[in-house]
C-alpha cells in the first residue's frame, strides 16, 4: 500500500511482525500473546512542562495519586498479624498492616492528635499496636483508638470518631493495592484485562520475589517509566542488541483505560541490523554459554529458548517444558496505570514501579523486582529486603543482577537526567511521539488528563 493511502497510526515496520515471528515458532502459545489491540491516539506534541512544572506536579498530587489504585507491597510482606510496611508517594504516606482478624488495612500515617507520623517512611516490621512517638496516643492494629495519656483532658474526643482513617485495599497477583479515594471503583474493574491475561503460567501470585532493587532517578516519574514503555530506543541506547532483538517490529497494544502492552522478540535480528547472519552467528551474540551450537535446521531462537528452559529449570527445580519459546525469550510487558510494569514471561520475570519522591517533580524512586515461579505446593518464602543503590551506582552493583543486565539498565536510566534537563532548556516546547511505537506514552498522558479533569 502506498504511504499516502495509509491513515495515521497504520504505519508498521516492513518485514515480519511480532505476531508473525511468534506463530512461526510453531508452538502453542497463550491466546493473549497473539492478540493485537493497536490504538491511534493522535499526533500532537506532549508539552515538556508536564514533567517539570511544580504546578502540574501539585495537581497530580491532589487529583491523581489520591484517586488511583496503586500497588504498595506483596501479600507475603505482611503475612502475620501486626506485620506492616509503610508506603510513600509524594507527600502521601500510609501504613499497610495485617490485623488480628487477618484483614489487610491501609491507615493514613498520621496521628489524629497533632499529626505526627506513626511510622517512619520506608519502615517495615512488626508491632502489637500503633503508638505515636510524640505524646503516646495509641491505636490497635485494626485502627481502633486504645488509649490517650491524660484522657481526662479530652472529653471532646469520642473513641468511635477517632479510629485511624483508612484507604481502600485490594489484592491481585500477590500484590496489595490501595486507593485513597473512598468512592473508588473496585480494583477488579480497574485491572481490566489483566486477570484474564495474567493467569495460569503467567499468574504473578504464584511467584516469589527473588531480587528487589531500588534506585533514585533524577527525573520525573512519568519520564522514568516512559523509558520502558517502548522499544524504539533500542536502536541507539542498546545498539549491542540489534543482532538478536526485534525492536522496530515490536507490537504495541492498548487494552481499555488502564492497561497497555508491548511484545518484542529475541533471537531475531532487528530490522535495523544491516548484515546478513547465519543462525549460529545470531546465537554467538546472545547471552548464551560459550560454544553453544545451533544444529542444522534449528534457529538461534529455539536453541536459546531450550538453554533457558534447562538453565532456569535446574536453578528453580522446575519443569519449564510447557512454556513456549516466546515465553522463554521475549519481552512481554504490561503496564497498569499509573506506574506499574509487569513482565509475565519466564526468563525476565520483572516488575517495575515508579514513584515520585517527596514534593520534587524531578525525583523518582524506581523499584525493580525479579520474580521466580513457585514449584507446585511450594509456599512463599520469607520476603527479600530491598537493596537501595545510589543514583550514580550501576545496577550491576546490586546482588542478584547479572553484569550484562545491569549494564542494560544503566543504559536505560543514564539517559534520563539528560532528558530532564533538556525538557527545561529546549526551545521546542514539547515532545513529538511516534504514532505506533510510542502510543503507550500518549495513552499514559491521556489517562492522567482524565483524572486531572475530574
Amino acid at each position: 500500500m502506498a504511504d499516502f493511502d495509509m491513515k495515521p497510526g497504520d504505519h508498521r515496520c516492513p518485514g515480519p511482525s511480532t505476531r508473525d515471528i511468534i506463530l512461526a515458532d510453531g508452538q502453542p502459545v497463550p491466546e493473549a500473546l497473539v492478540t493485537e489491540s493497536p490504538l491511534f491516539l493522535g499526533d500532537g506534541d506532549i508539552p515538556y512542562e508536564r514533567y517539570y512544572s511544580q504546578d502540574f506536579f501539585d495537581l497530580e498530587m491532589k487529583k491523581l495519586w489520591p484517586k488511583v489504585w496503586q500497588w504498595v507491597c506483596r501479600v507475603e510482606d505482611i503475612r502475620e498479624s501486626g506485620e506492616y510496611v509503610t508506603y510513600e508517594v509524594g507527600p502521601h504516606s500510609l501504613i499497610i498492616m495485617r490485623g488480628d482478624d487477618d484483614t489487610i488495612r491501609a491507615f493514613h500515617n498520621a496521628c489524629l492528635h497533632r499529626g505526627t507520623q506513626l511510622r517512619q517512611p520506608n519502615d517495615a516490621g512488626w508491632t502489637p499496636e500503633l503508638r505515636c512517638p510524640y505524646h503516646g496516643w495509641t491505636w490497635s492494629i485494626e485502627g481502633d483508638l486504645k488509649s490517650i495519656p491524660c484522657r481526662w483532658d479530652f472529653p471532646h474526643v469520642k473513641d468511635e470518631s477517632f479510629n485511624l482513617p483508612q484507604a481502600k485495599v485490594g489484592t491481585w497477583g500477590g500484590f496489595v493495592f490501595i486507593n485513597m479515594d473512598e468512592n473508588a471503583e473496585p480494583l477488579e474493574d480497574f485491572l481490566g484485562v489483566l486477570p484474564e491475561h495474567l493467569r495460569d503460567g503467567w499468574d504473578l501470585g504464584r511467584r516469589a520475589v527473588a531480587v528487589h532493587v531500588q534506585k533514585e532517578l533524577n527525573t520525573n516519574w512519568k519520564a522514568a517509566q516512559e523509558a520502558f514503555l517502548e522499544a524504539y530506543h533500542v536502536f541507539e541506547t542498546h545498539s549491542q542488541n540489534l543482532p538478536f532483538a526485534g525492536d522496530a517490529n515490536a507490537q504495541y497494544d492498548v487494552f481499555g483505560d488502564n492497561v497497555s502492552r508491548f511484545v518484542h522478540t529475541h533471537g531475531i535480528p532487528s530490522p535495523h541490523y544491516p548484515q546478513a547472519q547465519t543462525e549460529q552467528e545470531i546465537a554467538d551474540k546472545m547471552h548464551l554459554p560459550a560454544g553453544t551450537i545451533v544444529p542444522e535446521g534449528r534457529t538461534a531462537r529455539s536453541v536459546a529458548a531450550d538453554w533457558r528452559r534447562e538453565n532456569l529449570g535446574n536453578k528453580w527445580g522446575m519443569d519449564l517444558s510447557a512454556f513456549s519459546d516466546s515465553e522463554m525469550l521475549d519481552s512481554i510487558e504490561y503496564h497498569l496505570f499509573p506506574n506499574m510494569c509487569m513482565f509475565p514471561g519466564v526468563s525476565l520475570p520483572m516488575v517495575y514501579r515508579f514513584r515520585p519522591i517527596g514534593n520534587d517533580p524531578g525525583r523518582t524512586l524506581f523499584d525493580l523486582l525479579f520474580l521466580r515461579p513457585l514449584r507446585d505446593g511450594e509456599e512463599h518464602p520469607d520476603p527479600v529486603e530491598p537493596v537501595r543503590i545510589a543514583h550514580d551506582q550501576s545496577y550491576a552493583d546490586a546482588p542478584g543482577i547479572e553484569p550484562w543486565l545491569g549494564a542494560t539498565f544503566d543504559q536505560d536510566t543514564d539517559n534520563l537526567a539528560r532528558q530532564y534537563r533538556g525538557f527545561q532548556s529546549s526551545k521546542k516546547r514539547g515532545e513529538t511521539l511516534g504514532n505506533y511505537q510510542e502510543s503507550r506514552i500518549r495513552h499514559l498522558h491521556m489517562v492522567i488528563d482524565d483524572y486531572l479533569a475530574r
